[in-house]
């Protein structure tokens, strides 16, 4: 062999080998793709779907759980399903920072949970059921069927310590708000669409009494004052007690754009939903979606599929959770 040919076989071995750790790492890492389980456990979709269906239709508020759980976990720095995590002598855990107040069927998620890991032990993260659990409760709330990506990861710690710098509070002012999803990709008209997720679920005395008490916010419409009065009628309302309003007394269980023709008639229960309807920056897409459910339904998948692809864990980052509210390291 000559020289040139010698060095040319000598290049081609050493490109290959240089490359050979790039192509394994593609392999192992596909990231976020459609069907991730569909070889490793092809049931694992329709299971969860069959779950949400069965626990809906035995606990109607379950679907207001999987659409809140999805905002609560993607948006505090990804979607790794840290905010199921229990609290441990090192961490506490996300569920019991006042930004989860009122969160709740968590348990739920562990039913879904046990009932894919009788079929593919040790395969689906909780992070993906938590995400999937929020698409079929989205169609169980007469929302579209949003196609999701899956192979997240779940993380290993709580995140409670950095949740106040990612996930806006309901009465912050409507800058942070779209600030902060500005920082995950969610442009205005997204974040008009999120905040559409008020139109299903309650809201706690504890989040609105400001509103009442010592004087009415003169914003509120009057007429839907007496109705906040008749639920809330303590000014330093017991947070364990049940009392709340509807956030939408018209349908209270559907997913649907009467949200907007609401706060638009000054019958937004908390300041964010009142600033969304007032701001020249949100005001035209809340017109927008009040007149047309086609397009509040459009912008919501868009919005809820780039947050559910905030940063999440995939290839060998993070672990597949034996219990969702245990690190396997504690398990």
């Amino acid at each position: 062999m000559d020289s040139k040919a010698l060095f040319f076989f000598a290049l081609v071995c050493f490109c290959a080998v240089a490359l050979r750790p790039v192509f394994a790492e593609n392999e192992e890492d596909p990231g976020l793709v459609m069907t991730f389980y569909k070889d490793s456990c092809p049931q694992a979709e329709d299971i969860i779907k069959e779950q949400v269906k069965l626990l809906y239709k035995r606990h109607k508020n379950t679907a207001f759980s999987w659409l809140r759980n999805i905002f609560h976990d993607c948006a505090v720095q990804s979607c790794d399903a840290s905010l199921l995590l229990d609290s441990t002598r090192r961490d506490l855990s996300e569920k019991e920072t006042d930004r989860s107040f009122g969160l709740r069927n968590f348990r739920y998620l562990d039913t879904i949970k046990e009932a894919v890991e009788r079929e593919c032990p040790g395969v689906v993260s909780c992070a993906d059921i938590l995400v999937l659990s929020a698409r079929d409760g989205i169609v169980a709330l007469g929302g579209p069927y949003i196609p999701l990506k899956t192979g997240r990861r779940d993380g290993r710690r709580s995140r409670a310590d950095v949740i106040e710098q990612f996930l806006p509070d309901h009465n912050e002012s409507i800058s942070v708000v779209l600030d902060r999803f500005a920082a995950m990709g969610i442009d205005t008209p997204g974040v008009v669409a999120l905040l559409g997720a008020h139109s299903v679920g309650r809201t706690h005395c504890v989040k609105l009494v400001h509103r009442l008490y010592p004087e009415v916010d003169p914003a509120l419409n009057p007429d839907h004052v007496e109705h906040m009065f008749k639920k809330c009628p303590d000014p330093i309302p017991d947070p364990k007690a049940v009392q709340y309003v509807r956030n939408d007394r018209g349908t209270p269980m559907k997913l649907d754009n009467n949200y907007y023709r609401n706060i638009m008639d000054n019958k937004g229960l908390l300041i964010v939903d009142h600033q969304l309807a007032n701001d020249k920056r949100t005001k035209p897409y809340v017109k927008k979606m009040a007149k047309s459910q086609d397009y509040f339904f459009k912008e919501f998948a868009r919005a809820i599929t780039i947050l559910s692809e905030n940063n999440p864990l995939t290839g060998t980052k993070g672990e597949i959770r034996k219990q969702c509210s245990v690190a396997n390291k504690h398990h």
